[in-house]
């Protein structure tokens, strides 16, 4: 526990959010009931249904593994890999399925705001850095 009780209360807050995020969205629309959406974006580039199903369950394993991670390590490269991640998952939907934008709780404000996490996160990290007597 010596771990979590180095971190401020922000950053603490930052990690248990994103690790909620991935971790559920691995789990529920990849693993436990594969969504259609799932299905559909993959679906442009994987052309055999099956081997897309196959795919999506690996990247939910794949997402719970990574929001572990985000809860339990140390590193803070692995704010960046979210940010990039976030990123690049946008423009995937973006050049895909541009309608998914006009949804409720679309990828758009989804991404942007755990974007907005890591960051906050990347400066409460950088904080501590600066205030830690070396």
């Amino acid at each position: 526990m010596r771990f979590f009780s180095n971190q401020t209360p922000t950053l603490l807050l930052c990690r248990i959010a994103l690790a909620f995020s991935w971790i559920y969205q691995g789990a529920v629309p990849k693993i436990v009931c594969q969504s259609r959406g799932e299905i559909d974006l993959l679906g442009h580039v994987i052309p055999v249904y099956q081997w897309v199903c196959e795919a999506i369950f690996w990247i939910g394993a794949g997402e719970i593994a990574f929001g572990l991670l985000l809860l339990l390590a140390a590193w803070s490269w692995l704010f960046w890999i979210n940010i990039v991640s976030l990123t690049g998952l946008l423009l995937f939907v973006l050049l895909f399925e541009p309608a998914m934008f006009t949804l409720p709780f679309n990828p758009l404000t989804l991404n942007i705001s755990l974007i907005v996490i890591s960051v906050i996160a990347l400066i409460e990290i950088h904080k501590n850095k600066t205030l830690t007597p070396r």
